[in-house]
């Protein structure tokens, strides 16, 4: 059974080498994620492919808290917009209800949002699997690399076998 959701938070380059190390995530696509109303507009996300018999919906959304800045509404949240687009009324609901367990695990409050997804439009062929195309990168080793270690530090057991 394989499912997918598509988050945005940051930069797709770190969102995309988080997921793609993860145990049960079968594909992650690159791109720009849009919704409707005012979030119509494209924002930098994954949509990530997934099993859940092997990775849950509720670690995914933890890991996606916890690896970008999911409690500031800073000036670029149009470009990089702190969301779960889901692809169900269901989906939505539980990813609702996810946000709401965990954000006691929060000193701030929340700011990522529940949208429906809309439309995808995938970022270049050669910014595609950029971290492990680029690891040695400046941009990797500042800003994704310690983004990685979040996933070593606190979901050690989520990780592919590779990248523990």
């Amino acid at each position: 059974m394989k499912t997918k959701i598509a988050l945005g938070g940051g930069c797709h380059w770190c969102t995309e080498a988080i997921y793609q190390s993860l145990k049960g995530v079968e594909f992650v696509e690159q791109g720009y994620v849009a919704s409707h109303g005012e979030q119509d507009t494209f924002s930098e996300a994954v949509i990530i492919h997934f099993n859940p018999k092997i990775i849950t919906l509720s670690i995914l959304l933890e890991i996606h808290l916890h690896t970008h800045n999911s409690t500031s509404d800073h000036s670029m949240r149009r470009k990089y917009r702190s969301a779960v687009y889901t692809f169900s009324e269901q989906q939505a609901n539980a990813a609702k209800a996810i946000l709401y367990k965990l954000q006691p695990k929060f000193k701030n409050k929340l700011v990522t949002k529940v949208y429906p997804f809309s439309k995808f439009k995938p970022s270049r062929e050669e910014i595609q699997n950029y971290y492990f195309k680029n690891p040695e990168r400046p941009f990797c080793k500042r800003y994704i690399n310690p983004k990685l270690k979040i996933l070593i530090d606190k979901f050690s057991n989520h990780l592919k076998l590779e990248y523990a």
